[in-house]
């Protein structure tokens, strides 16, 4: 090919706009079609999105070399997407995180929710937001809007609850993730995306260096269930104010549950529901980056403490600390403190949040 042609066709590729993809991936054992959604830049950056869950199955960016790789971790087809599996991708909800043995009141009315992590309850229930059907639409040239209607009393909850979550890729060459809910009577809502990431092609993300702004956490007891203490990470294993590997002192947390980091991050926000970054993550063999940021008050980190010879994309098996979590979010167990930022949602009022993920390179 001559060179002019040669030129002339790289600057078609690399200017080939944004859009939205739309197919059927197979069925559910309900015969309900599963469909994915794939979001394209105009930098070539790749994210795909399934309505089971509105889960998150891939978000391909490239290396310092140029090489592109999905950076998230999951499977490669629908069925297993379908089963039990730690939550890759999907949107946790009704309530993300752990409410004490299932229970809160609300209004002067005590309820009773599903507990399925040992006492407690974890990430909407044992039928959460992550195994239902949301309904698929495109918005904007590169995005697409799913929309999941919880009926009052599913899991526990009061409230027939309308979801609706917008992922958007940018030609930033940013993930954005808008939330928004409606409720017809109080109940409680914590919406976030559990995607884990890896940002290189190592078996672990021990290597990969994260600063994450935050100079406070919520303490935990054994069951992971908030103390109601914001305690201070200056000199202790929790202390991510200067980005430093992951690595560096996880084994301080061999005695912790899963024995690794699995905690809320009280994130230094400008003020409360002001947008701020959360962390910035980035993986020194690949020079990838991402930086998270929110309006939302907390940042779960949590470093895959529980992988054992899950079978994953490309034929890898994930083994403890295969990836990293990074979810923004209201704090756990907050229907429970009423000193946490609250997560009451009533009738008249629409409950809106921002996450966005940017992907870059550093040297």
């Amino acid at each position: 090919m001559p060179l002019i042609l040669f030129i002339l066709a790289f600057i078609l590729v690399a200017s080939a706009p944004a859009e939205m993809k739309r197919e059927i991936w197979g069925l559910n054992e309900a015969g309900d079609k599963i469909e994915i959604f794939t979001l394209t830049n105009v930098h070539g950056l790749r994210a795909r999105v399934i309505n089971w869950g509105a889960t998150l199955v891939e978000m391909t960016v490239p290396d310092r070399d140029g090489k592109f790789a999905d950076v998230t971790l999951g499977f490669d087809s629908m069925e297993p997407y379908l089963q039990p599996h730690p939550c890759f991708g999907c949107i946790a909800g009704r309530y993300a995180n752990r409410i004490a043995f299932g229970k809160f009141s609300l209004d002067g009315k005590a309820y009773q929710l599903a507990t399925n992590n040992g006492v407690n309850h974890l990430h909407g229930g044992v039928r959460g937001f992550d195994k239902r059907l949301w309904r698929g639409e495109q918005a904007g040239p590169s995005g697409v809007r799913l929309t999941y209607v919880s009926a009052g009393g599913e899991e526990g909850y009061p409230g027939t609850l309308t979801a609706t979550v917008n992922y958007t890729l940018t030609d930033a060459d940013e993930l954005r993730i808008d939330y928004s809910a409606t409720t017809d009577a109080p109940t409680v809502l914590n919406l976030t995306n559990h995607a884990y990431w890896n940002l290189g092609d190592s078996a672990d993300v021990l290597g990969h260096t994260l600063r994450l702004n935050a100079s406070r956490y919520t303490a935990v007891d054994a069951g992971s269930i908030p103390t109601g203490e914001l305690r201070a990470v200056a000199g202790t294993p929790m202390d991510f104010i200067k980005a430093k590997p992951i690595g560096r002192d996880i084994a301080a947390l061999k005695d912790s549950p899963g024995g690794g980091f699995d905690h809320n991050w009280v994130i230094d926000s400008p003020g409360e529901g002001r947008f701020a970054l959360a962390a910035e993550l980035h993986d020194p063999s690949s020079g990838r980056v991402m930086r998270v940021s929110t309006d939302q008050p907390g940042v779960q980190f949590y470093t895959g403490n529980y992988f054992k010879a899950v079978a994953g994309k490309a034929g890898r098996i994930y083994e403890k600390h295969a990836g990293l979590c990074l979810e923004t979010q209201h704090f756990p167990d907050s229907p429970n403190h009423p000193t946490f930022p609250s997560t009451v949602l009533r009738p008249g009022d629409t409950f809106r949040s921002t996450t966005v993920h940017w992907f870059g390179l550093k040297e």
